[in-house]
């Protein structure tokens, strides 16, 4: 790796800060939401999150409102996948940002999942050859200003080489230490971690699993999890305690804090905190007076 690569890491690291926002509800589907998602992001910067991380494979026009209506936060894509957006499109999209918008956004890619995308074969070669498109457009889009979600290793050495880090999803503390030994010191790390606000344990875990279920039977999260020493016997039943509690922060904002903090201990440099609504746990409904306590209750407007 360049000394250059290494340095974009840091400096990604540096600007995100620690603690980010993970959401779905952050991508605007229909005209009439534009305002909605425009608003909650401008509060999101000022509650103090580092960078806002659009769930749900957003297009770039999805990501344009949430860039128009901050001035300092990152935004990116978590993640843009790679069978649905043509790369010289995508790397045209990004080219006619403003300026000013087009150095606060990352590009997150990801390979989807093979029951997600009709086309879905050879991932890792897919991927290249998408990154190949990307460097060979009329305006490329550097290593820089891309991440990969990357679970395994040969998909975080490719982050590590060709972008600027890798940020996974659905992963542990555990991965993450692994992830930071394959990808080096220099490359960006920015796993997703869920959150439950709720100080009743039994009451936590209960949503969790509501939430978990809908990703424990993909393949590329479940053969991950297994390489991280959990069994079969951890996926009944919408996931056994020792796995949503390895995948989820539970409580009030001082354990998600602690979880974070093992997170950064582990390696990462950023933390995508995904808050599990309350209620339906497929909603695409923006949860803004959770994300409003999450921000109070880890003193994100004091700097931390």
């Amino acid at each position: 790796m360049s000394e250059d690569h290494e340095a974009t890491g840091r400096t990604l690291a540096s600007r995100l800060g620690t603690i980010g926002l993970w959401a779905v509800g952050l991508r605007a589907d229909d005209a009439s939401r534009v305002g909605e998602v425009r608003e909650a992001a401008a509060e999101l910067e000022e509650l103090g999150y580092g960078a806002l991380w659009v769930g749900g494979n957003p297009s770039l026009e999805q990501i344009a409102p949430l860039l128009e209506a901050t001035t300092r936060v990152t935004v990116g894509t978590s993640i843009l996948s790679i069978w649905d957006h043509e790369a010289p499109a995508v790397a045209a999209g990004v080219a006619a940002l403003p300026a000013g918008q087009r150095e606060r956004f990352l590009l997150g890619l990801g390979a989807s999942h093979s029951h997600l995308a009709k086309d879905y074969a050879r991932p890792y070669t897919t991927m290249r050859r998408y990154l190949d498109a990307l460097d060979a457009a009329p305006v490329p889009l550097p290593a820089g200003q891309r991440l990969l979600a990357a679970l395994g290793p040969k998909m975080l050495e490719l982050a590590r080489d060709r972008a600027a880090g890798a940020l996974p999803y659905l992963v542990t503390a555990e991965h993450t230490a692994q992830a930071r030994e394959r990808l080096g010191e220099g490359p960006l790390l920015a796993p997703e971690l869920k959150v439950v606000l709720d100080t009743d344990p039994a009451r936590a875990r209960e949503r969790a699993r509501a939430y978990l279920g809908f990703y424990l039977p993909m393949p590329n999260y479940r053969n991950n999890l297994l390489r991280l020493g959990f069994t079969e016997d951890d996926f009944a039943g919408d996931g056994s305690d020792r796995l949503v509690e390895a995948l989820f922060a539970l409580g009030d904002g001082e354990a998600v804090r602690a979880r974070v903090d093992a997170f950064l201990a582990a390696g990462a440099d950023h933390v995508a905190l995904q808050v599990v609504p309350e209620g339906d746990p497929r909603t695409t409904e923006p949860p803004r007076a959770l994300w409003r306590t999450l921000a109070e209750e880890l003193a994100l407007g004091n700097g931390h």
